[in-house]
């Protein structure tokens, strides 16, 4: 009796000894085989590209760095999503997704030229230099844009302009070493002109204008706005643009409500006594 008493309390004992050590081997066991598995198992056969209309399948799927036969599970989704935005700048909302077996999902949306960034005139382009040498004569030249380029309504560079391009005309800015994928970039002292510009397409985006303006001129404290090619509009260049835009069909719907359907001339938005005030042109 005492024999098999001591035979089984040496088999609890081993038992509690080597329990975790056999429920670790487990674990690991199923992780290697579950690893093993992906590696071998999941391996790219489609890849399928929707929402593209500038961009073919192929140029997607080329930017993406994917190739058939890549295990799925291995697959950067950070560094895809870098791959395509930095070859392809047009695209804009992006979405990468495995679907087992063997298929990759991409999914884009593609930003709208909205405006071109005209070139600087010579004076212009002088004073940045200037500006960017920060007083020291034997600084490298600065690298500015040569040519219009086009930027999307959140200031992103496109490509440079085509000159059949129809996308509103902006200058009053100093594009700094342009590259396509990177935003728009300027000397500091247009960095107030800069913000004014992007609140601007986005209020212009809010309230679906774009159609309606052909130029945006930039100044140190104000802008002006080409709208309807009937009107210049000049705002401050700090303004509420949402309201201003609003403010500025009021005034040309009272004035065509008044008879006068083709009539031009100026919005001035800027004073501070009244909204606006309209000049006909003479």
């Amino acid at each position: 009796m005492s024999r098999r008493s001591s035979r089984s309390r040496t088999r609890r004992r081993n038992r509690g000894r080597f329990g975790p050590l056999f429920k670790l081997m487990c674990i690991i066991g199923v992780v290697v085989a579950l690893t093993v598995g992906a590696t071998v198992f999941f391996r790219v056969e489609r890849i399928s590209v929707s929402g593209g209309q500038r961009y073919t399948q192929e140029d997607i799927i080329a930017a993406s760095g994917i190739q058939i036969g890549d295990n799925l599970y291995a697959l950067n989704k950070v560094r895809i999503d870098r791959n395509i935005r930095t070859q392809l700048p047009y695209v804009g909302e992006l979405s990468i997704n495995r679907v087992l077996p063997s298929t990759i999902v991409i999914q884009v949306t593609e930003w709208e030229a909205v405006a071109q960034i005209a070139a600087p005139d010579p004076a212009q382009a002088a004073a940045a230099q200037e500006e960017l040498a920060g007083g020291d004569p034997d600084a490298e030249p600065a690298v500015l844009g040569q040519e219009p380029w086009l930027i999307n309504a959140r200031g992103k560079l496109l490509e440079p302009a085509p000159e059949d391009s129809s996308a509103i005309s902006v200058t009053g800015l100093t594009p700094v070493a342009p590259q396509a994928g990177s935003m728009l970039e300027t000397p500091e002292s247009e960095k107030t002109r800069l913000e004014a510009l992007a609140a601007l397409l986005g209020a212009l985006e809010q309230a679906e204008l774009f159609s309606q303006v052909s130029s945006i001129h930039l100044e140190s404290t104000q802008l002006t706005v080409r709208y309807l090619d009937r009107f210049d509009v000049k705002m401050r260049i700090n303004a509420d643009f949402s309201y201003s835009l609003r403010l500025m069909q009021a005034v040309r719907k009272e004035l065509e409500a008044q008879g006068s359907t083709e009539i031009r001339g100026s919005m001035d938005l800027t004073q501070k006594e009244q909204d606006a005030v309209f000049s006909p042109e003479k």
